[in-house]
């Protein structure tokens, strides 16, 4: 599996990305990206970091890059650019889900931007879900407990308007790690009909983005 949304020390994970490499690797996955919590306070700090590792050769592949997380939807693009500009490899947008109160309007902004993925949608009205299709842009289905609560509904509308999705784990701390077959199963409680082509997409993804 490639896992493309997971959380270090550097926002609120629990664990050293060179933990999280070991951890991953031992189950079996090929690849994932570090996406930590950010927005206009800590987006340089984060990716300066992370951006360390990129000296040193570890036993899988990896992206770093952040989740841009509850900034208003009027300032999205601000975030999104700031992070390209500070050498993000990957950029994810948290948002809409039902267990959070992520302000309205943030799937749309985030939906007009230069993203990767939209986290965790939520309820995810048709018009974004035309939009994440026009733009290119993945929606999550999420193995995270209370952002899967809409899953149902977000693959739903992705195969109604032929959106592409990834799987992700939203990983915070070791018992959140999962591999391809716990994958496959979340998927089609989701509803979801193919998910082989789901996992496909998260390695489409990471290697593109990985071979930028």
């Amino acid at each position: 599996m490639f896992d493309l949304h997971t959380h270090s020390i550097f926002s609120d994970g629990e664990l050293m990305p060179s933990e999280m490499v070991r951890r991953m690797a031992s189950i079996g996955n090929e690849g994932f990206a570090i996406t930590d919590h950010a927005d206009f306070s800590n987006i340089s700090h984060v990716l300066s970091n992370l951006l360390k590792l990129r000296d040193f050769d570890y036993e899988i592949e990896f992206l770093v890059g952040v989740e841009i997380t509850h900034v208003p939807p009027k300032l999205i693009g601000r975030a999104v650019e700031l992070a390209w500009k500070e050498g993000a490899e990957i950029v994810v947008v948290h948002g809409e889900t039902i267990a959070e109160p992520v302000a309205e309007g943030t799937n749309s902004s985030a939906l007009d931007e230069e993203i990767n993925i939209l986290a965790h949608p939520g309820l995810i009205k048709d018009e974004d879900a035309e939009k994440a299709r026009e733009n290119k842009i993945f929606l999550e289905i999420s193995a995270r407990k209370g952002h899967c609560l809409a899953n149902g509904h977000v693959a739903r509308v992705a195969e109604k308007f032929s959106c592409d999705l990834v799987i992700n784990t939203d990983m915070h701390s070791p018992s959140d790690i999962i591999n391809s077959e716990v994958a496959k199963k979340i998927l089609l409680g989701s509803g979801v009909k193919e998910p082989e082509k789901v996992l496909r997409n998260n390695e489409t993804l990471f290697r593109k983005l990985r071979n930028r």
